[in-house]
């Protein structure tokens, strides 16, 4: 026996890299759909060997169907997740709109699992941000030896993070820059992105931090504990792929970068390459198609007692977001559902 999934946004970024996943780690399918908005009816997509084509979502059914992974934005995820989970179908939700609602599960597969068994409360699973994603997978199994207190992060975000429209911008600004007459103004973004870094993702909150910046501090309390702090600045940055951070993390009690890294070794999810030479680190541009989440860089912070600096890279499509929602249906599967055989690792 398998599961009845279906794709909700088949036609995006996230969307058709959820159908990679599935496809690559042998998900057991009994029956899959792609859905899409009217607008795209019928445009192909591949799961696996498999072309399907694009249903439309306002007319589908969800009843009989076992898990829907959304890849959609807020706004059209408000509309169709309730519709989905009432008809008995489990939402595992890619957007922002429910990671905070206390009655749903935010989940990291490699550092909450057990949060697994909230997912009856509304028949929805949320999956985090990108960028809090990565840094949470290499901050829990260091928060279990010697207990964070504090963490200071800067990230260095890819344009795939704000969708397909973004990358083309970033692509034609940097063609048009050496080809008179095809100059590309901003219109993704506020200032040009190639060539560039824009301290600026999301919203802007009445604080100062940008709702990306908050992100980041909220889904950490919620995901691994609530007692650390945590301030974050979000960088866009001129890469297609790829999310890199860089993160000085406190301890209440100590924890040498030795004893860190070979415990980062033996996580779940995680590979350290950390050679203290030229080259002998992950940038995000190695990490593309990968599942794991990269650390480099481990070394003491000498500015506070009990501090650590990491270098923390990973595929935002893939770990940030469509390899994580589809952990979070293996895990869904194994522990509750139990109706095909999953993998028993969450790597």
């Amino acid at each position: 026996m398998g599961y009845r999934v279906a794709v909700v946004g088949a036609t995006g970024n996230v969307g058709r890299e959820m159908l990679n996943i599935l496809a690559e780690r042998e998900f057991p399918v009994d029956d899959i759909a792609a859905l899409a908005s009217r607008k795209s009816l019928g445009t192909e997509v591949s799961f696996g060997e498999r072309t399907l084509k694009t249903l439309d979502l306002d007319t589908f059914d969800f009843a009989g169907w076992d898990m829907a992974l959304f890849a959609i934005g807020s706004d059209a995820t408000k509309k169709y997740a309730p519709i989905a989970a009432k008809a008995g179908c489990v939402v595992i939700d890619n957007s922002s709109l429910y990671r905070y609602d206390p009655e749903v599960p935010l989940i990291v597969p490699e550092v909450n699992p057990d949060a697994i068994v909230g997912y009856s409360n509304k028949n929805i699973i949320a999956n985090p941000n990108c960028s809090t994603a990565q840094m949470v997978v290499a901050l829990k199994p260091l928060h279990d030896r010697a207990r964070i207190k504090r963490v200071v992060v800067s990230t260095y975000q890819s344009v795939s993070g704000s969708g397909k429209e973004a990358m083309d911008e970033l692509w034609n600004q940097t063609k048009g820059l050496y080809v008179p007459g095809q100059e590309v103004e901003p219109s993704v973004y506020p200032k040009q992105i190639a060539f560039n870094v824009i301290p600026h993702i999301d919203v802007f909150m009445e604080d100062g931090f940008t709702k990306e910046e908050w992100k980041m501090v909220a889904e950490t309390k919620k995901i691994v504990d609530p007692a650390i702090k945590v301030v974050a600045t979000c960088v866009r940055v001129p890469v297609f792929v790829g999310h890199s951070e860089a993160v000085n993390v406190e301890f209440e009690d100590v924890l040498d970068e030795d004893e860190a890294r070979e415990i980062l070794r033996e996580s779940p999810g995680l590979l350290v390459v950390d050679k203290r030479e030229a080259g002998g680190y992950v940038t995000p541009i190695e990490c593309v198609g990968d599942y794991a989440t990269y650390v480099s860089r481990i070394r003491t912070d000498p500015t506070v007692e009990n501090g650590l600096v990491l270098w923390i890279v990973s595929d935002n499509l893939r770990k940030g977001a469509a390899l994580n929602a589809v952990q979070i249906a293996e895990l869904l599967g194994r522990r509750v559902l139990k109706k095909g055989d999953m993998p028993a690792t969450v790597a």
